[in-house]
């Protein structure tokens, strides 16, 4: 069985999905048959890189909110994070993500893509490091087992895996995915948002079933796409 997983760098609801994905998983009874691709996607493509624009600006600025507000979405994402046992800071840097996803594509070559995925969350999310510097990056990817060199040779080179970014994204346009984390499961099931991982067990079940990719009905699970993520402002 293959899942694969749309997600970005940037999308907390992708950060907390990936764990709570991780814990259905644990609990799904042929789980050692499951094959886990991450696929590209970018919320914010037309961000500069690098940046330094703190991401509590960003949303104030993307929402039309105050600071406080702001202040009160990113509040409720990080109660969630907490929830699943993840760190989550405020203080973090808004800023492209295509180099990311550009040495994912390079760590699944060395078979280390989901081990990348998670110290790039961790950075971003949990310590709040500048994912826009390249010596971050070549650091991070080393210690998720990319060797330093590849990946700086592919930062170095814009078009290094560029086509692969793309051609997910591509994808993810085709099977109807508007946000993410959008997961697909041997390209019959499709799952939208940060369910709870009982949602996701449920649906490796189901797989097994034969049938046409199809939406799972699971509700109004957060979900981050081209209008942000999906963080009301609270009253």
């Amino acid at each position: 069985m293959r899942v694969e997983i749309w997600s970005d760098i940037a999308c907390p609801w992708c950060y907390i999905g990936k764990a709570r994905f991780e814990a259905g998983l644990a609990g799904f009874a042929h789980r050692d048959g499951v094959e886990v691709v991450h696929r590209s996607f970018e919320l914010d493509p037309a961000a500069p890189a690098p940046t330094d624009v703190p991401v509590l600006e960003m949303l104030a600025t993307k929402y039309g909110v105050s600071r406080e507000q702001a202040e009160a979405m990113e509040a409720r994402v990080a109660d969630a994070a907490r929830g699943e046992g993840l760190g989550y800071r405020s203080d973090r840097i808004h800023g492209n993500t295509f180099d990311l996803h550009r040495l994912l594509h390079l760590a699944k070559a060395h078979g280390v893509q989901d081990a990348l995925l998670g110290v790039f969350y961790r950075a971003n999310f949990a310590e709040a490091r500048p994912l826009g510097d390249r010596d971050t990056l070549v650091a991070l990817a080393a210690e998720a087992g990319v060797p330093a060199e590849e990946a700086a040779r592919v930062l170095a080179d814009p078009d290094a895996y560029a086509d692969a970014v793309r051609a997910d994204e591509r994808e993810a346009a085709e099977l109807g995915a508007t946000g993410v984390p959008f997961f697909v499961i041997d390209r019959r099931y499709g799952i939208s948002g940060g369910q709870p991982a009982e949602v996701f067990r449920q649906a490796l079940d189901r797989a097994h079933q034969e049938g046409a990719l199809q939406q799972l009905p699971t509700g109004d699970a957060e979900v981050c796409g081209d209008d942000g993520c999906a963080v009301p402002p609270t009253a």
